[in-house]
This record gives C-alpha cells, structure tokens and sequence, in this order.
C-alpha cells in the first residue's frame, strides 16, 4: 500500500546542509499497522510527512496505493491526499469550534455539503466514541478524548491510509492503550493501512504487525514482528525482549530461545533438566503480547561446551523453539531501559548448531 523508494530529504540554509532522510526504501503491505521507531532526530517525522508529500523529498519516490504521488500534478495530488488522514501528536484543533465543527473542517474543504456533513459527522462521532461529546469545545475535553476527535477529523473523508505522528506521545498509558486498542478496531472495521512514528517501544509490542528501526536518517532495520525475533542480531528484538547480559563464563553453553503462540505454555525447561540431567540456570526471560498474540525470550545457560549439549539443544529445536547458540558478548553491550533509549548497534556472534 505504501512504498518508498531512495527517499532522500535535504534542509538547507546559507550555512550547511541537513540530511533528514538517506536513501530511505519502506514497504508498509495493504491492511498491516507499520511502526517506525527511532530517537527524535532520526529523521521519523520527515519521513512520515513526505508519505503524504507535505515534505516533498529531494530525492526520491512515493507510492501510495499503486500510484506514484511524486509524479503528480498538484490538482491530482490534492485528490490522492484526500485518501490519506493524519492525526498528530499535539491534536491540532480549533479552539474556537466544537468537536462536530473541527469533525467537519475536512469535509467543508472538500466541498461536501451541509446535509451529508451532518450526517458524517454523526456517524464519525459514534465511531470514535464521542456521541455525547458533539456540542463540547477542545478547552473541555481530555487529552484522549482530543485525540479522538483528532482520528475521526482525520477519517472524514473515508481514507485507506492513516498516518499517526506520536499520536499517544502526549497520552498518560491508560489513555495511550485505549486509542491504541480504537487504532487496531479501526483497521478491522474498516481496512486501514496504518503507518505511525513513535519512540515508544510498547506501541510497537502492543499494536504493529511490522516495524523499522530508524537513525540518522536511514532505516537501519525493519521487517514483521514475528521476522525480527526469529534474528538473533535484531536490536529490535532485543529491546522488546531486554534479557540483560551475563557474564561470560567457562564450562557453559548459553542460550537464546525464541518462542511463540502454544510453546509459552510449554514446560520445556523442567522437561530438559529432567529429560538430560541438565543443570539450566535462567539468566533472563520476558513474555509479551504482540499484535495478539504470545511470544517470549529466554536466555539460559547449560553446564558443559556447546559439544556436550548437542543432544538437549537438538531436543529444544525439536519442541519448535528457535534456539541461538551465543559464542561471545560485547561488553559494552546493555538493552534500553527506556522504550526511548535505543542501544547503539552490537555485534553479537551465533554459533550455527
């Protein structure tokens, strides 16, 4: 639904130059809620602005829906923008008119008249959950509420796709999770295609099929959810799933162990120190739901070289589990705190069992 392709984006003053965006290629397939995540700075918000051509690139296409909005004319591209909402961080709405008013803006711009306006407008308003709200100004409305009026505004005119711009960044995380929860009902209902920028790590567990790693103005990872925690040199992965770092010590094997849907109810550790007389001590584990469903990590350590634990491995892998075999460890290596804080990039070695 929407590709970029060598999108480049150059600010320039008398001075100096600024790259925000570096030969930046993205794929967002038709129905998939896509995250990007990065540090402010990392180019994230310009980027998201010359998906709908409020930024036009340096350098660089956009395809939106099998059409090349780079090429278009200016008439054409007013129309290709009318398929594409935006809701923004801050809300941006009018002080000076109600919920129903500031609903209606797009509309009026487009010409729909007042009769159908109304219309729209009400069944808008029952969408987002704000029927009784019509009549009410910006200045009495909570943050989450201010948001949803920014969503429905954003769906007037019935667009295939939604681009979110730290929409919960100002939302307290009762607030956020309930317009991420609107957000997934939304794309069900009707068919969306949702791009969002954010730096917070549990929008893109809680919400996003897909997702790319920005910095410095180049996507330096992306892919499913589901692709990204079967790497084990995923920074992503690794932010999601923070297993902290060991020391490195003799005489045992660690382990990383990737699992998903039905294997996070398996006891498949009792069962090997059971089965093989192991020794298995947990060094870290973490079990979230991502896009609905249950997937988890585990880092674990086995008395014995890699080559005494060739059989319990094996027997591991045989239960489904994605099994990475860690050689070694950057000591400088420590997973983000903070959703915010992204680690710098780490070599990490596997060993291919």
């Amino acid at each position: 639904m929407i590709r970029t392709h060598a999108l480049t984006k150059v600010f320039r003053t008398r001075d100096r130059e600024v790259t925000a965006l570096d030969d930046v290629s993205l794929h967002v397939p038709e129905g998939e809620i896509f995250g990007v995540l990065g540090r402010s700075g990392a180019g994230k918000s310009t980027l998201i602005r010359t998906v709908n051509l409020l930024e036009r690139p340096t350098s660089g296409t956009v395809e939106v829906g099998g059409r090349e909005l780079t090429a278009l004319s200016a008439r054409e591209l007013r129309a290709e923008r009318l398929r594409i909402g935006m809701i923004f961080q801050h809300f941006n709405l009018l002080s000076g008119r109600d919920v129903a008013g500031n609903i209606a803006v797009p509309l009026e711009i487009a010409g729909v008249g007042r009769a159908e306006r109304t219309r729209k407008v009400a069944e808008l308003l029952d969408l987002v959950g704000l029927g009784q709200h019509a009549k009410a100004y910006p200045a009495q409305l909570s943050g989450g509420q201010k948001q949803r009026v920014g969503i429905a505004r954003a769906l007037a005119n019935d667009p295939r796709v939604l681009l979110c711009d730290e929409a919960t960044s100002a939302l307290d995380p009762e607030t956020t999770r309930s317009i991420l929860d609107l957000l997934r009902e939304l794309r069900a209902s009707l068919g969306l295609t949702i791009l969002l920028i954010t730096h917070e790590m549990d929008v893109v567990k809680s919400i996003c099929d897909s997702a790319a790693l920005m910095e410095a103005g180049r996507v330096v990872e992306s892919g499913t959810v589901t692709d990204l925690l079967a790497r084990p040199d995923s920074r992503l992965a690794r932010d999601m799933f923070p297993l902290g770092l060991p020391a490195p010590s003799t005489g045992t094997t660690i382990l990383d162990i990737t699992f998903r849907g039905a294997e996070t109810a398996h006891p498949f550790v009792s069962t090997l120190a059971r089965t093989y007389n192991v020794d298995v001590n947990i060094l870290g584990a973490a079990v979230e739901t991502l896009a609905g469903r249950q997937v988890g990590r585990m880092r674990i350590a086995l008395d014995g070289s890699f080559e005494d634990n060739v059989v319990p491995i094996g027997y591991l892998r045989e239960q489904g589990l994605q099994v990475d075999v860690l050689d070694a460890y950057d000591s400088g290596f420590a997973p983000a705190a903070l959703p915010a804080q992204l680690p710098d990039a780490v070599p990490t070695l596997v060993k291919e069992a």
